[in-house]
């Protein structure tokens, strides 16, 4: 493009600036070439003329889209220059905080000087395996390129950090190195990698120190080898150093200090193991005080020296050597403080004598004091012939003390540097090493000496390096794309690099200045002067001749010679050495030594076992009097010239550490001081390099998607992308040369992609403004619509207000002419009517007064009349009376002849018989019917005599067979103490007859004085009842007389009353049919009266009766199902709405009379069992005194069992009678209530009838047994009196006395039995009775609702009345329907309790039938060979669950089912059949209780189990298989253990399976342990399969096509960056990812595993989704913008989606994905204002607040439509974020493993219907 459309109006541009070196402007004015003023406005609004000139002032520089600053490489750029790169540094620095920027191959890296959380392990695993260009710029990133490229290419590889002092090199370095030890941690247990960071604190406390530009300065340099195996484990490490700054050992500067250990030492000299190195305050010491602050802020010196003694004893040295080195140490410090006094002549000095520090110099090193004192003073001279003592003045001795401190320092910084190559030495074979290299970057002060020569020496080679790298690079890329290759000049420093290393030159002409016995700093800069003046990179200064200039590649340098000579000579005496060398401490003896054997005896032993070569980067100075002893100089030339070898030989990495102020202030950057060292370290001659070829570079995918705007529409229909990326750009640019297209990129000149933005910027306003002008024109058109409208509405009001004001015009004429009109026919009117008024007055009065005259004539007629009529009545009423009073005189008379005849005749008839007759015809009846009813009850009385006679001589028979037994088994035992045991149990039989006999009659006379209460009290309740029914006829005579009175109302209320008169008809019919019930129930009642003594009634023995009782078996009762049988017939019967209110009471009465009916029926069996047994033994009829001894049973037993019970009755009868009469007296007035209460007394008395004849029948059957009893008593008494022993040995058939005995205790039981059985029938009276007034309670509360709502429905209207009739009826129906329902739950109530009774019976049985098994196995235990037949027999239907196996064939089952077991083999069978199977053997083992079998079985099932998972550690399916059965088998174990907690939900089947002789709680426990393990190594498994595609497929994938928008890439982004042999991210999309869950929970479901489990595990896959990617997100500002929050937002969407698919959405797996959740709506939410933040707020509760703040300053728009994130709105959620207390973590742990919970699931399974498939080849098995 031309200079006229690059710097047009709004251009931005950089300008130069003083104070910030570049600000910026925006042009307000087109530029046209030529013009010698540029119209600029500043960022302040202000104006500015900026000249132009050809050659003094340049246009100035174009600034970069507002889309491109903040990027993290800067080759990105579009403009690559200066400003740009120092701005785009600036703000990445200032506003999000970040501290590394890529620029091209080099990672820039600005000291924050503050604490960042990015270092720690998590980060560390999230840049590990990541290609470089993937994530943010960091350390890690660099080292993981490394690591890569070392294991892809089998290439070593070297970092190289270099900076300015305080920049930041040494602790890059050490975070380099810590990135390897974690990643590359040793194979074994050697610990290498810690050995190689504890190293750190070693070289840091010998070789760095204070200074004015960093707390922890460098002041060597050095380079790290780290050694990998084969395998790319770390197995050693090497180190070499650089110049060592040894001048600082005896002089700091101000505000500086010595080396640390100095100080770490003087801090540490209280501990008792430095007493004897007297040492005291570092203050004390002069080689510590010279900088006047002996202390760092924030250091400990005490706790570092804890450091660095640890991480000497970690490196192996012993503590000898340790406290050797700190002797050492301590006698410098002495050194120093030796006072050298010079003498009068000033040519010579001595030392005192008494010189303490002297003293403790020469103990600790172990010298001669007096040597040391002398050779410290003077000097030897060494000729061809003599020796000659010379003394040296007291600046020389000093000097020369100075060099011996320094030296002794070297020696030991040189001997430790060795040990810990040693230590960190190995023995294997080493395959490739990464080495380290921290470095001095290039300095320049005000007075350079000799240490900033060999520095930016140094940094001159290893910027040719770079140089030649970059270059390199640039041309390998140039033709892997295949694009033409020009040559791109660039600057070389080759001439600078022979300036001072080449022949004769600066170190070559120093070197031979230090050989002239009387050479000078002066002399050698003269011929400095007189040699390379004509060097291009050569300068003298102007004001000095004791200086010298260098152009370095970053500056011009001025090197001050004094003291060259000096330091490069580095001379120490021969004579302090000697006697350093005779100490008697062998560590110090042993520094001195002649270096260059034990140097080569050391290379030479290290070539041997290591590729690594331990080589001294500084070897010890030889003799110094020697000529050929090589000067510091050389030294450091050759160490360099390895080094480059080394370098080259590697693929380097650049690390270039920025400072970015010099006050050390946290994140403040100084522009000037950064500008500075960007130009030293090379960084913008790698921006020059790139920009002067080809830096922008873009993909054809990524191109097209970012510029398809530009195209055309019939460009889009081409399929070939790369053609149509070829086509725009040959359109779009003009010029050939500013891009190329390559094999897989387009290639750009610097400026065209700036361009290219503008062009699509352009594309994009104009389609803005078209789209503004589109919404613009409807916005009027609207506009415009709505005017018109509004126009016309107003016309149309206007014309309608015209119109309605002439109508009403029209109106008001219309209205004055009728008001005329009107008026004047009032005004006619009034005359008319004023004339007719007057006529017909007159005409009124003329008539009037002819009509008076007449009147007065007619009333003079009248009163004539009246005077007649009075005087006719009197006289007619005069003779009426005297005739009247002569008839009634006649009347009276002849009346009282007729009565006097009636009384004669009456009176003669009383006095005849006929009529007592008739009187006496009623009471005749009624004493027929009572001498019929006397003679059925004698009847009656004589056939139960006549049963009782029969079943005595029964009874009295089976008494004498008893005896005659007796009498036999005497005799033939003879034994008498027998007999006298039952005379004994015989008398007290007969107490107990005799005490039975007296409580007989107190119960007969009891029983007549309760009969007749009893008949007193029915007499009461029958007058009760008759009072009832009489109020209750009053109250319908009531109810009657109130619907009469309202007939006369409004047809509404007629029917209202109506349907009230219809409901009480519906309550007397239902009382009507509670009558015809209690009748009916009189009739059932009699009924089984009659039944009572039928000929056939018959009982057997009553220890036969009590067998029910007696049972170990529950007992199933009859009654409840009889009782709600006989609830439903009634509600059958009366239907549902009038058993609604009575069911329960008629429930409990049929109840208790069904119980009645069952207990006779089984008495009448048991009496017809004892009569058939007494037939078939012939007993002879009983006597009539049995006869009576039965009734007297009877009556006794009666009147006891009745006292007993009226008593309990009369209390409840009258307390109930007494409430029934309260509560009808207060409700008199109700109807219902007297229905209600005549119902309840007709039911109590039909109750009390039944239970009246069920006891009666009752206490027949227990008189009959106590008869029976008491003449076997008699029988055996006789037996025993009259026969003798030999009579009793003539008896066929022998007593027994325990038959007779256990006759006795029949009886007793029996007896307990009758009374158990009283109670209860009390117990269910009183039952009953409660029963009866909650009934009458219900009753009572019923009718007062049906009153009130007579009453209400009486004040209603008439539809209002139907409405709430409906709704009654409805409600009522309700009820109903729920009666009905609770009738239903009752009924399968009860059908549960007989399953589960019948299911008992079935377990009792069962268990039987096992135990006599388990007793015939048991009894063939010693022939083993026949109990594999006895199962073999058994048939199929009888398989119990088991399998049987021999004890040899264990191992083929352990192979069989689990070592070459193969989920497929399996897999359309039952899920997890190989547990299935272990434990039906398991089973088979318990059962024949062979401890030692379950015991090897489940040993080697576990073990087996470990062994397969430990050869497929990464198969899925296999894991998820073993993971599955192992889980089954435990769950087995479980259910089968017998413990009540497992068996809830077993079957009946299931619970006869369980283990009956060994717990295996302890195995259930290893089980679990294991199944734990399992799942780990799942879970493991699963998430290594899933690590390389959740960054794809979650942030990097397009679910939403061409949402997501491209940004231009930079250098990392190059094809040589990426991983060669793996896909590229864009492989995995979210539909594989989707699509790995799902098989792997498929492979999980089609196993058997735990729906639980298998949710557990996918809950851990999220949270490593989760993980995974909010880390990436977090380290990665190209994905942190609006698209990606909606593409990772739609991916999320999608994944849940695929949860509730699979049932898993309850399994805690979203909310797992809670905080990448929040990332992505982070990413879409506005974020401008304060209401905006709070938002922000309250949105992201599950993100810390390092992680909003990241993700705010990663934030980067892709257009420049969006803006990015405002640094004040950071700072603002950050202060809003301060009451947070969240855990200062910026990345999640990817290692989190959630707890496993393995929940108890039982399976449904029943083992004997397991079927075993032929191809497992288990035929060895047999089923039990």
């Amino acid at each position: 493009m031309s200079v006229n459309e690059l710097y047009s109006k709004y251009t931005r541009v950089w300008i130069p600036d003083p104070e910030d070196v570049w600000r910026a402007a925006e042009i307000i004015k087109d530029y046209k070439e030529g013009e010698p003023i540029l119209h600029l406005k500043l960022e302040d609004e202000s104006p500015l003329e900026y000249r132009i000139g050809p050659k003094d002032n340049p246009l100035p520089f174009l600034r970069n889209p507002d889309i491109l600053v903040g990027e993290n490489d800067l080759t990105a750029l579009s403009y690559l220059h200066e400003p740009a790169v120092l701005h785009n540094l600036k703000v990445r620095f200032l506003e999000p905080n970040h501290i590394y920027t890529y620029c091209g191959i080099v990672l820039v890296a600005i000291n924050p000087y503050d604490q960042l959380q990015i270092y720690g392990e998590e980060v560390i695993n999230a840049y590990s395996g990541q290609n470089m260009g993937d994530m943010d710029p960091h350390i890690f990133a660099v080292a993981e390129e490394a690591y890569k490229q070392m294991a892809r290419d089998e290439r070593n590889q070297s970092i190289i950090v270099s900076g300015e002092s305080g920049a930041g090199k040494t602790v890059s370095a050490k975070y380099a190195m810590r990135f390897f030890a974690t990643v590359g941690g040793s194979a074994n247990d050697t610990n290498v990698e810690e050995k190689v960071l504890a190293s750190s604190p070693i070289m840091e406390a010998i070789g760095n120190a204070k200074t004015t530009r960093n707390d922890n300065s460098s002041r060597f340099g050095k380079y790290i080898q780290i050694g990998f195996d084969r395998r790319y484990h770390i197995i050693g490490a090497n180190m070499r150093t650089y110049l060592l700054e040894k001048s600082r050992v005896v002089f700091q500067a101000e505000d500086e200090r010595n080396y640390h250990i100095f100080y770490q030492l003087c801090a540490s000299a209280s501990f008792p193991e430095f007493k004897d190195l007297a040492l005291t305050s570092a203050e004390d010491f002069i080689f510590t005080s010279q900088g006047e602050n002996i202390f760092i802020e924030g250091v400990n010196d005490a706790e570092d020296f804890k450091k660095t003694k640890e991480a000497f004893t970690l490196l192996g040295v012993k503590e000898s050597n340790q406290n050797s080195i700190f002797r050492i140490i301590a006698s410098i410090l002495h050194l120093g403080n030796v006072e050298i006094c010079s003498e009068r002549d000033g040519d010579s000095c001595h030392i005192s004598r008494n010189d303490p520090h002297l003293a403790h110099f020469c103990r600790l090193l172990g010298v001669e004091l007096e040597q040391m004192e002398h050779w410290l003073c003077h000097r030897k001279l060494v000729t061809t012939s003599e020796t000659y003592v010379k003394n040296m003045s007291r600046k020389q001795a000093a000097n020369a003390r100075d060099a011996l401190a320094k030296h002794i320092y070297a020696h030991m910084f040189d001997w430790i540097v060795e040990h810990v190559n040693k230590s960190l030495h190995t023995s294997s074979k080493q395959h490739s090493f990464i080495g380290v290299l921290d470095i001095y970057g290039f300095e320049t002060f005000e007075i350079n000496s000799f240490e900033q020569f060999c520095i930016n020496y140094a940094n001159e080679k290893l910027q040719q390096q770079f140089n030649q790298h970059v270059f390199k690079l640039e041309q390998e890329e140039y033709m892997k794309e295949q694009i033409p290759w020009t040559l791109i000049d660039f600057y070389d420093n080759q001439p600078c690099i022979d300036l001072i290393e080449a022949k004769l030159g600066i170190l070559d002409l120093l070197d031979e200045e230090c050989k002239v016995p009387k050479g000078t700093d002066q002399n050698w800069c003269q011929k400095l002067y007189d040699r390379l003046s004509s060097s291009v990179h050569f300068q003298k200064p102007r004001m000095s001749n004791i200086s010298f200039i260098i152009i370095h590649f970053a500056d011009k340098v001025e090197y001050q010679c004094d003291g060259f000579l000096e330091k490069n000579r580095d001379t120490v005496y021969e004579e302090h050495i000697n006697i350093l060398k005779a100490s008697k401490f062998q560590l110090v003896a042993d520094l001195f030594q002649d270096t260059n054997k034990d140097g080569s005896s050391s290379t030479s032993s290290s070539s041997k076992s290591s590729r690594i070569n331990v080589r001294s980067a500084k070897p010890t100075p030889k003799v110094p009097n020697k000529e050929h002893r090589k000067t510091v100089g050389h030294q450091f030339r050759s160490s360099l010239q390895l080094l480059m070898e080394t370098l080259n030989a590697t693929t380097p990495h650049y690390v270039r550490c920025i400072k970015p102020n010099d006050e050390k202030e946290a994140f403040s950057f100084d522009s000037r001081r950064a500008v500075q060292q960007l130009r030293a370290c090379g960084v913008l001659e790698t921006i020059r390099i790139s920009a002067a070829g080809y830096p922008s570079r873009w993909t054809y995918p990524d191109f097209f998607n970012r510029y398809r705007v530009l195209m055309k529409k019939s460009d889009m229909t081409v399929g070939d992308k790369k053609l149509v990326c070829r086509n725009l750009l040959e359109t779009l640019v003009k010029d050939p040369d500013k891009f190329q297209f390559g094999k897989t990129k387009i290639f750009f000149r610097a400026g065209q992609v700036a361009y290219l933005e503008k062009l699509r910027a352009d594309k994009f306003r104009s389609a803005c403004i078209k789209i503004q002008k589109t919404v613009r024109r409807w916005l009027q058109m609207v506009r415009y619509k709505k005017i018109c409208k509004s126009a016309i509405t107003l016309q149309r009001f206007g014309r309608g207000y015209m119109a309605r004001r002439y109508a009403e015009q029209l109106r008001l004429i219309r209205a004055a002419v009728i008001c005329q009109k009107q008026y004047r026919m009032v005004r006619e009117r009034r005359g008319y009517l004023r004339v007719r008024q007057a006529v017909v007055t007159i005409q009124a009065f003329t008539r009037g007064m002819f009509t008076r005259r007449i009147f007065q004539e007619f009333l003079l007629h009248h009163k004539a009349m009246i005077i007649q009529k009075h005087v006719r009545g009197w006289l007619t009423r005069r003779k009426f009376k005297v005739a009247r009073n002569a008839a009634i005189t006649i009347q009276c008379a002849y009346r009282r002849m007729r009565a006097k005849r009636e009384l004669k005749q009456l009176k003669i008839e009383a006095r005849s018989a006929q009529h007592l007759k008739k009187l006496n015809t009623g009471m005749e009846n009624k004493i027929v019917q009572l001498q019929r009813k006397m003679d059925d009850q004698t009847k009656d009385l004589k056939t139960q005599n006549e049963q009782l006679v029969v079943a005595k001589a029964s009874l009295g028979s089976e008494v004498n067979k008893l005896q005659k037994e007796l009498e036999t088994m005497r005799s033939r035992q003879g034994d008498g103490g027998q007999l006298t045991s039952l005379k004994d149990e015989l008398e007290k039989l007969r107490a107990e007859l005799q005490e039975a006999h007296a409580h007989r009659k107190k119960l007969e006379e009891e029983h007549s004085n309760e009969k007749m209460r009893f008949e007193q009290r029915v007499e009461e309740l029958e007058r009760e009842n008759s009072l009832l029914k009489s109020e209750k006829e009053k109250m319908n005579q009531r109810i009657l007389h109130h619907s009469k009175s309202t007939e006369d109302q409004e047809s509404s209320a007629s029917q209202s009353v109506g349907r009230v008169q219809a409901e009480l008809d519906e309550e007397r019919q239902r009382y009507q049919n509670l009558l015809r019930e209690f009748s009916r129930l009189e009739q059932r009642y009699d009924n089984l009266q009659e039944a009572k003594f039928q000929p056939g009634h018959r009982r057997n023995n009553s220890n036969q009766s009590s067998l029910e009782s007696d049972s170990n078996y529950p007992s199933i009762s009859t009654s409840e199902v009889g009782d709600t049988d006989d609830a439903i017939q009634l509600v059958e019967e009366m239907g549902v709405e009038k058993a609604a209110m009575d069911i329960g009471v008629f429930m409990k009465l049929q109840k208790r009379v069904r119980e009645l009916e069952q207990e006779r029926k089984r008495l009448q069996v048991n009496l017809e069992k004892m009569e058939d047994q007494s037939k078939r033994k012939g007993i002879e009829p009983k006597t009539t005194s049995e006869q009576e001894n039965a009734d007297l049973a009877y009556n006794s037993l009666k009147r006891q069992e009745l006292e007993s019970e009226n008593k309990k009755l009369k209390n409840d009868l009258n307390e109930l009678r007494k409430a029934i009469a309260d509560r009808a007296s207060k409700n008199s007035s109700s109807n219902e209530l007297q229905d209600g209460y005549n119902l309840l007394l007709g039911q109590l008395k039909a109750a009390i009838e039944e239970l009246d004849v069920r006891k009666e029948e009752v206490l027949i059957l227990r008189s009959q047994i106590v008869t029976t009893a008491q003449q076997k008593e008699k029988e055996t008494t006789n037996h025993i009196e009259t026969n003798n022993l030999p009579e009793w040995t003539n008896s066929k058939k022998p007593i027994d006395k325990e038959e007779a005995l256990r006759s006795y205790h029949g009886l007793c039981e029996s007896k307990k039995l009758l009374e158990a059985q009283l109670q209860s029938q009390a117990r269910k009276h009183n039952d009953e009775l409660e029963a009866f007034h909650t009934q009458i309670e219900l009753l009572k509360d019923d009718i007062e609702k049906k009153q009130e709502m007579l009453n209400h429905t009486m004040s209603l209207s008439p539809e209002a009345q139907v409405e709430y009739s409906v709704q009654q009826e409805i409600t009522r129906l309700t009820n109903d329907n729920l009666d009905l329902k609770e009738l239903v739950e009752k009924l399968e109530k009860n059908e549960r309790k007989l399953k589960k009774q019948l299911r008992i019976y079935m377990k009792k049985v069962q268990e039987l039938e096992v135990s006599v098994t388990a007793a015939a196995s048991q009894s063939t235990t010693a022939k083993p060979e026949m109990t594999r037949q006895v199962t073999v027999q058994r048939r199929e239907k009888d398989f119990e669950g088991m399998l049987e196996y021999y004890k040899e064939d264990e191992a083929l089952l352990v192979k069989t089912l689990i070592t070459d077991m193969k989920p497929h083999a399996v897999s359309a069978t039952v899920p997890c059949l190989p547990a299935y199977i272990l434990f039906m053997c398991i089973r088979h083992a318990d059962y024949i209780n062979d401890d030692q079998k379950v015991h090897s079985l489940l040993t080697s099932t576990i073990n087996a189990i470990k062994k397969v998972l430990k050869k497929n550690n990464d198969d899925f399916e296999m894991t998820s298989f073993w993971l599955a059965n192992t889980s089954r088998l435990l769950h087995c174990l479980k259910q089968y253990s017998g413990d009540e907690a497992f068996m809830t939900q077993n079957t009946a089947k299931q619970n006869e399976h369980c283990l009956k002789n060994f717990d295996l709680a302890e195995y259930r426990q290893v089980l679990s342990d294991l199944s734990i393990q399992i799942y780990q190594q799942l879970v493991k498994v699963a998430e290594h399969v899933m690590q390389p595609m959740i960054v794809s497929a979650m942030l990097e994938s397009e679910s939403i096509p061409s949402l997501a928008g491209v940004k231009p890439m930079g250098y990392r982004n190059r094809s040589s960056s990426m991983d060669k042999d793996e896909e590229g991210p864009g492989s995995y999309t979210l539909e594989a990812l989707i699509r790995q869950l799902g098989q792997f929970h498929g492979v999980m479901g089609e196993h058997g595993l735990d729906p639980e489990i298998a949710g557990q595990v996918v809950r851990q896959l999220f949270y490593s989704i989760n993980a995974v990617t909010l880390n990436n997100l977090l380290l990665r500002k190209d994905v942190c913008s609006w698209s990606t929050g909606m593409q990772l937002r739609y991916n999320i969407s999608q994944m849940e989606e695929w949860l509730r698919g699979k049932n898993l959405h309850q399994s805690g797996a979203v909310v797992n994905m809670e905080p990448v959740i929040q990332a992505a709506q982070l990413l879409q939410v506005k974020k401008k204002t304060s209401q905006d933040a709070e938002a922000i707020c309250s949105l992201c509760t599950a993100l810390t607040m390092q992680q909003i703040v990241k993700i705010l300053n990663l934030y980067t728009p892709l257009n420049e439509f969006e803006e990015r994130v405002t640094v004040s709105f950071i700072r603002n959620i950050q202060n809003r974020l301060q009451e947070r207390n969240d855990v200062p973590m910026l990345l999640m742990d990817t290692k989190h493993t959630f707890p496993v919970l393995f929940p108890y699931t039982p399976s449904a399974l029943s083992l004997e219907t397991l079927h075993i498939p032929a191809n497992l080849s288990l035929h060895f098995l047999t089923r039990v």
